[in-house]
């Protein structure tokens, strides 16, 4: 058996062709590399078949490490390693590769109790969390090594909330009204709840604060929910007359004022909107059926948006072809 010399990094002998080679890893592959001594290294490597378990490569690359070890320290980590790839690009990997990060997407709008079952669900991470305050965690997406711990996961993302809070207040518009930020976190996350639309927010967001200085009840659809079901998520059904009657100090058709806490989590553009809401009279808003909403200043034009919302409900439910038995 001929020996591996390295020089220079140039590599001599039987084994170059063996250290250049293509490897047989079929694609680009995630390995995670465990902390412990060449032997663990090796075994991983061949256990995700980026090496092959053969003596003899086995033999070129234990003396690639040792020949080439002015050229870094190998990782303990999971990295990428590119489809074939040599023994060479191997410890290239081993040596300068970063670790590979793994998402969490936390959408705008979810509540606490949806948002800690996706923290459980992810992948890679490990450990319990405590119980997640309502709006407390920021809605973006999340990177994290594997084997990150939940409840640090957590915690950066109550973190990324508060900063996010702490800055919008600030810069808010003093005009307001609104005394904290506890207050603006409340409202905004009504306003997260009411629309998808990005340029509807801010005008809602004024809807919301004219009622408000005029002591009007707030009527939100979302928060008869939450007092419905505790933020357990979409409510499955049309609220009902009797819904909007339920006593529960969440639900704004029986109480004046904020509720005593947010309803979900708000992303950034629906903070923004409270802190910087439209101008304007508006006191009402209804949906237009097709994605976006009717505003008005008087009772008498929200009703006239009311009934041609109904209307076309009405329209297009008689248009839908009829069910078979």
């Amino acid at each position: 058996m001929g020996a591996v010399v390295l020089t220079g990094g140039a590599v001599a002998g039987t084994g170059w062709w063996r250290y250049t080679a293509p490897g047989p890893l079929p694609a680009a592959t995630a390995l995670d590399i465990p902390h412990g001594g060449y032997a663990s290294t090796i075994a991983a490597l061949q256990q995700g078949h980026a090496l092959s378990a053969n003596g003899l490569d086995d033999y070129v690359f234990r003396a690639a490490i040792e020949l080439t070890r002015d050229e870094g320290q190998l990782h303990a980590a999971e990295l990428m390693f590119p489809a074939h790839a040599s023994m060479r690009d191997i410890l290239s990997v081993l040596r300068h590769g970063k670790p590979v990060l793994h998402q969490l997407t936390i959408p705008e709008g979810l509540t606490a109790s949806q948002i800690m079952a996706l923290v459980q669900a992810a992948p890679f991470l490990k450990g319990t969390f405590a119980d997640l305050g309502e709006g407390q965690a920021l809605p973006e997406t999340y990177s994290y090594l594997r084997d990150s711990d939940r409840a640090a996961l957590v915690t950066r993302m109550k973190q990324a909330m508060q900063r996010q809070v702490e800055a919008v207040w600030k810069g808010r518009d003093p005009s307001i009204g609104l005394t904290d930020p506890g207050q603006m976190v409340t409202l905004a996350s009504m306003v997260e709840k009411e629309t998808g639309l990005p340029e509807e927010r801010p005008r809602i967001a004024r809807v919301f604060l004219n009622r408000l200085s005029k002591g009007m009840k707030l009527q939100s659809d979302p928060t008869t929910v939450y007092a419905l079901n505790g933020g357990a998520g979409p409510l499955g059904r049309s609220l009902v007359r009797s819904d909007l009657a339920f006593q529960s100090p969440y639900n704004t058709y029986v109480t004046v004022g904020l509720p005593p806490g947010p309803i979900c989590s708000p992303g950034l553009a629906a903070l923004q909107a409270v802190a910087h809401p439209a101008s304007g009279d508006e006191l009402y808003f209804v949906a237009t059926g097709s994605g976006g909403s009717h505003f008005a200043s008087s009772l008498d034009e929200h009703n006239r948006n009311v009934s041609a919302f109904r209307s076309k409900a009405q329209d297009k439910q008689s248009a839908e072809p009829a069910h078979s038995p």
